[in-house]
Parts: structure tokens; sequence; C-alpha cells
């Protein structure tokens, strides 16, 4: 998907991890793992590591969510995980220079507020301009930027504070495209 792409997907689930898990920013990391078998770590006190591995399907943490706490059986729709035949496992730190949407996003998780509502909404509008035509891949993260720069944030107190606040950086998203593209 586009938000694969701009990793603005990881911006976001580190937003709701810092929120599901009731943990600081600074405790959360993102790290590139280009087999995809890996999807999720967690670092315990003592040092050691808890991995979720399985193959790359989206299928899987559907599943899961849907299914929570149990756990649907798809082991005879899914390839299997074939540990022996990977070989290897990679891990590195995103480059930040190459995916920017990745700090907007840390930076609206650590304002706060409305800030993640406004930069998902600035986003989805840029993803859809990207798809018609409208403006190039690299102004999809220049255009959630702008309108979160510019939006006030608020607290969010309540659903109809995020929803209203959605709804300015929608308006404020199209704005800044129109003046791109015209």
């Amino acid at each position: 998907t586009i938000d694969s792409a701009t990793l603005m997907n990881k911006g976001f689930e580190v937003i709701e991890a810092r929120w599901l898990f009731e943990l600081e920013p600074e405790e959360i990391a993102v790290v590139i793992h280009p087999e995809s078998i890996v999807h999720s770590l967690v670092e315990f006190r003592d040092g050691s590591w808890l991995a979720q591995l399985a193959v790359p399907d989206m299928r899987v943490p559907i599943a899961y969510a849907l299914a929570l706490p149990e756990r649907l059986d798809l082991a005879e729709d899914l390839e299997p995980l074939e540990l022996t035949e990977l070989g290897a496992l990679h891990f590195e730190a995103p480059d930040s220079r190459l995916f920017p949407a990745l700090g907007l996003a840390r930076e609206a998780m650590i304002e706060g507020g409305t800030a993640p509502a406004v930069l998902s909404a600035a986003n989805e509008v840029a993803v859809a301009a990207f798809l018609e035509r409208r403006i190039p891949f690299t102004a999809i993260v220049e255009a959630a930027e702008a309108v979160l720069e510019g939006q006030s944030v608020q607290p969010a107190r309540d659903l109809d504070t995020i929803l209203e606040a959605d709804r300015e950086a929608r308006v404020r998203a199209g704005h800044w495209i129109e003046e791109r593209s015209a």
C-alpha cells in the first residue's frame, strides 16, 4: 500500500502501541525487517525478547484481531513458515531522510490531543490525491506535515472534538493540494 511505502502505516502503529500498551514514546522503536517474518518484538526488563513470527500475510493479524482471545486455524490456508529455508533474518534502523513519515507520526504522538487525527486525515487526503495523479509521491508526507504544522492541536476531550479536527485537516489538506497542483 501507499502507507507501507512511506512507512506512515508504521508511524500510526507506533501511535497505537503507545496507547494500547501504555508506553512512553521513547519506549517504542521501529525496526525495518526486509523478510517480513517478525511482526512484533517485545523486550522484557531482563533483556530477553519475545518475537511474534508468521508468514508475511495480513490474514494472520486480521484473524487474530477478529478472534481475540481465541486463535483461528489458518494452517491449511497459508504457506507454512519454514525457518530452516529462511536462512537468516535481518533488521535495520529506518533512514529518517528516506522515511520522514515516521518522524512526523512520532511528533504527532508526542504532541497528543487531536494531532494524530489531523495527521491521519491529512495523510488520507494526500494519498487519494497521489492515486488520482494530482500530486507526486513525495508530496504525500509534505502535505501531511504542512497540515499538521498549520493546524492548532486541541485536547482530545471527546469524539466531536476529534471529528472536527479531522474535518478541518481534510479541508486544509485539500487546499494545500489544490495550491500545489494549480
